[in-house]
């Protein structure tokens, strides 16, 4: 096992094993630590302060602050630095005390059932999930994300499973120099309508209220905007709330302190420090039932007191409430009485509705249906059975809530309402004059600055992206409906990309230029705006789309949003300051600064994006354009693929396709896909395996060499004489490889492009191979597009006449699919 040294943020000097692996039969002793394969996590022995108690975790390795993110041992430290992390024969993953594991585990993953595969590890991956599988067939058994402590990260999910029971749920530390378990715990409540509550012990202290299809109504700061997308499941199998980055370099993280505050923090890189985004609860008014029974809480209130009675109850007892002392609550007026004729509502709006844990609830009514109901039968829409508890009110989010009062208790309450409204309205009055002088003045400065063209396209709104096409772009199978991808309007792009000025253009696909551009958030995008006389029509463009959206995975390019509006078509991505892989590849200069170690990492983020769409997603998808301008570099050289505009999916069960419209790039289809239409998982694998082959040479495979066709048919000719070692790129240091491992490198990516389909090895064959030093590989077949099969097929000669070009439309008047 590789050993290298690296210093971390507690100042001791830890070896760390060079990859995010540990293997079944290693082990991991203290001062020695894993990394994720981004570096972005760490996973060992840690201290805190200047304590001697080691503890075994996961934190923060790129950052300057001590931020550990998951314990597992946090109620049995090791005493001293003697401590052992290993597997035992069941397959558990273990923390011992001593280096001879003799005495029982201070902590266990505790696995019910023995894992018998040989193949077991523990990943960390770099989303900070330490998950035990099968690195063969990619099965899991366990993961960190399954057991939180006090450390809620994107992805990570709260909220229980059905059928297992398995219930995720944040535990406080003790305190800051004790990750012990602390008596503050956030989890999803089972009674009534699901929500997050946050417990002091067993005392409610904060409800996060109901989910309102954005957020959760007690959380009004938690915005989804073009960084953070929330998402809440609630099925017949599971219950629960995950939150993501659209900015995969955003760093941010939600916390439970011992305090009982819930925070979300984000990194600033440039200040070297956390930053609190918000935090709940905050004010008096976010603690569960401030205000007692059947009360809310306005803490905009003008009066002396921010808690009142709701409508058609008044203080129990009233000197109590003079001295701010609101804890007996309110009870119902005994002069009301209900289930008159002529009961009405009193409607509160910008409201957290009062704790669902006593409450029936009746879907799938309208509010008239349910008002009818409900003066029909007392017990029917009114669906709280007893007192209501905390119940507040919002400045500008809540929901509306309707209490039934009989009509002398609805004078009332709309009389006293009438004063507090005219306030409001004085106040709407000033800001919305404020707000239109302020959008006066930056009217007049942008117009100023837009050019004829624009001042044409700004009667072009928003609201001209039709229901239609704003449905399609939803979450097929997302039954809660909320997750949408957002959209920008043309205006914003054109000012982001400075009116798609030239200096601003990075460069130009099959399917039109793609633009740099900064939004007023700060935030980098690029932004591809399709061309009018572009081969990608409105099919390609909602398929992008929607695929894009679905998918979640690091070597995946993220997108953020699109723009439709007239004749323009636009998909704004987060921009990766590297740009493409053939700007490196194939420039000299640029190749030059690729050491081997780059390549390798490059490859390998390749083939497990690769990997991911044909068999980790939920839907199986071949991409179709596989190819080294496709392939974007973000700022740390991670690969991220790139235009699903050609890419289709399958279901889970289907591997292949035939079309009669053939469409990718020369040089990097496959033959029967080029010949026959025939497309499937292994027609990206031979385009994965040219990309490879690319990389490794630093060469174009539609360049022509001596007697062969292309880069392809040069390899295999110096295959068989032995020769091999003559494609490697010369511009790479010697020093930093080793010859034997480009050597199986070229033989991968030959066994990738073999002629037959079936002699093709699949993605995660692949990256079985690049993994493992020592394997014996089986001879690659004659590959496609040589020059001795060239010489059999003059249309195939026809169709690779013009290398590298994209082909957008090839129609086939008489495909078979085999």
């Amino acid at each position: 096992m590789k050993i290298v040294f690296v210093v971390f943020f507690f100042s001791l000097l830890q070896s760390c094993v060079s990859n995010d692996t540990i293997m079944r039969r290693q082990s991991l002793r203290d001062g020695e630590v894993i990394l994720s394969e981004g570096e972005r996590f760490a996973f060992g022995f840690f201290s805190l302060g200047v304590s001697k108690l080691r503890y075994v975790g996961i934190w923060y390795a790129q950052i300057s602050e001590q931020t550990v993110v998951w314990v597992a041992n946090r109620d049995r430290p090791v005493n001293g630095t003697s401590g052992l992390i290993k597997f035992t024969s069941r397959g558990n993953l273990c923390v011992y005390a001593s280096l001879n594991a003799t005495e029982p585990p201070l902590w266990s993953t505790n696995v019910s059932d023995s894992i018998l595969e040989q193949t077991l590890v523990a990943r960390l991956s770099n989303i900070g999930n330490l998950v035990l599988l099968d690195s063969v067939t990619g099965r899991g058994y366990w993961e960190s994300f399954d057991h939180p402590t006090d450390t809620f990260l994107p992805f990570m999910k709260l909220g229980f499973t059905r059928k297992d029971g398995l219930d995720r749920f944040l535990t406080s530390w003790r305190s800051p120099s004790d990750p012990g378990s602390g008596n503050r715990t956030l989890r999803m409540d089972r009674r009534g309508l699901p929500e997050l509550i946050l417990h002091k012990g067993q005392i409610l202290w904060w409800r996060a209220g109901t989910w309102t299809g954005l957020r959760w109504s007690g959380m009004p700061d938690m915005n989804r905007g073009y960084i953070f997308s929330n998402s809440f499941v609630n099925n017949q199998d599971e219950v629960s709330f995950t939150y993501g980055v659209t900015d995969a370099s955003v760093i941010t993280r939600m916390k439970v302190n011992e305090r009982g505050t819930l925070q979300r923090f984000t990194w600033i890189a440039k200040d070297q420090r956390w930053n609190e985004f918000w935090s709940v609860p905050k004010e008096e008014c976010d603690y569960y039932a401030h205000c007692g029974v059947n009360g809310f809480c306005d803490p905009t209130s003008s009066e002396t007191f921010e808690c009142t009675c709701l409508p058609g109850f008044e203080p129990k007892i009233t000197r109590h409430w003079f001295l701010r002392d609101y804890t007996g609550g309110c009870s119902r007026k005994n002069e009301t009485s209900l289930c008159r004729e002529k009961d009405r509502f009193v409607k509160l709006t910008h409201a957290k509705i009062p704790d669902t844990s006593n409450a029936s609830v009746v879907m799938n009514l309208t509010l008239k249906e349910c008002k009818q109901r409900c003066l029909v039968n007392c017990s029917w829409c009114l669906t709280w059975h007893g007192d209501m508890l905390d119940t507040r009110t919002y400045l500008n989010s809540g929901q509306d809530f309707y209490i039934r009062v009989d009509k002398e208790e609805l004078a009332l309450w709309e009389t006293n309402g009438s004063s507090r409204k005219t306030r409001v309205v004085l106040v709407l009055i000033i800001l919305i004059v404020a707000v239109m002088v302020l959008m006066v003045i930056v009217f007049c400065f942008v117009r100023k600055r837009r050019k004829s063209n624009m001042l044409r396209r700004s009667s072009t709104t928003f609201s001209m992206v039709s229901f239609d096409f704003e449905d399609s772009l939803k979450f097929e199978d997302d039954k809660s409906g909320n997750r949408e991808l957002p959209l920008f309007d043309l205006n914003t792009i054109a000012a982001a990309t400075d009116n798609f000025s030239s200096h601003n253009k990075l460069g130009a696909g099959g399917f039109g230029p793609v633009y740099k551009g900064v939004l007023q958030i700060g935030m980098e995008i690029a932004v591809k705006r399709l061309s009018k006389n572009s081969g990608q029509g409105m099919e390609e463009f909602k398929n992008e789309v929607k695929l894009i959206s679905k998918l979640q995975h690091r070597n995946l390019v993220r997108i953020l949003g699109c723009c439709v509006e007239s004749e323009e078509k636009m998909l704004i991505y987060e921009y990766l300051p590297n740009k493409s892989l053939d700007c490196f590849i194939f420039d000299e200069e640029q190749r030059a600064a690729l050491d081997w170690p780059k390549r390798m990492k490059i490859i390998r983020g390749i083939a497990r994006g690769t990997m991911y769409l044909h068999q980790d997603s939920r839907l199986r998808i071949i991409h179709r354009d596989l190819k080294a301008s496709n392939i974007l570099l973000d700022n740390e050289m991670i690969p991220k693929i790139s235009d699903f505009g050609m890419a289709r999916i399958f279901g889970g069960n289907q591997i292949e396709g035939c079309t009669n419209r053939v469409v990718g790039t020369i040089g990097y289809m496959s033959p029967e896909y080029a010949m026959e239409g025939h497309f499937s998982v292994k027609s990206d694998v031979y385009s994965f395996g040219v990309l490879m082959l690319e990389i490794i040479s630093g060469k174009k495979n539609s360049s022509f060499h001596k007697e062969s066709s292309n880069l392809v048919g040069h390899i295999w000719d110096l295959w068989e004489k032995g020769e091999a070692t003559e494609i490697i790129d010369n511009l790479m240091d010697q020093e930093t490889y080793d010859v034997s491992e480009v050597v199986k490198c070229i033989h991968i990516g030959l066994l990738c492009v073999q002629e037959n389909a079936s002699d093709r090895v699949e993605m995660s064959s692949v990256l079985i191979m690049l993994g493992q030093n020592a394997i014996d590989l089986p001879n690659p077949k004659l590959p496609a597009f040589t020059s001795v099969r060239r010489r059999g097929r003059e249309n195939v000669a026809l169709l690779i006449a013009e290398p590298g070009s994209s082909v957008n439309d090839i129609t086939f008047t008489d495909v078979q699919g085999r």
